[in-house]
């Protein structure tokens, strides 16, 4: 399993519209076959401070995931309304 957080800090003045926006994003995705998990998620100290969390099967359906057409289509809105991000890719620590 893929893990990935993408953190992003949205302008004051976007965030409604953010959330509205993704929305969409989160429920397409999530019924995207492959995936596992798909929240988008708000930071409890910073209200303008959200994070994806998702978790795919394998790499072939996160690429599957980025060529869908809500994905690019809504992606490039978000990064319009956001001041900053973060991206970080997991996988299972094998013991």
């Amino acid at each position: 399993m893929i893990k990935i957080v993408s953190k992003n800090l949205i302008k004051e003045d976007k965030v409604e519209e953010f959330k509205s926006l993704m929305k969409e994003l989160v429920e397409k995705s999530s019924a995207e076959e492959g995936n596992i998990h798909y929240s988008l998620n708000v930071s409890r100290e910073n209200p303008r401070m959200f994070a994806f969390i998702e978790i795919w099967r394998d790499q072939e359906a996160i690429d599957k995931h980025n060529a869908t057409e809500h994905f690019q289509r809504l992606v490039p809105m978000m990064r319009s309304m956001r001041e900053d991000s973060q991206l970080d890719i997991f996988t299972d620590v094998e013991f």
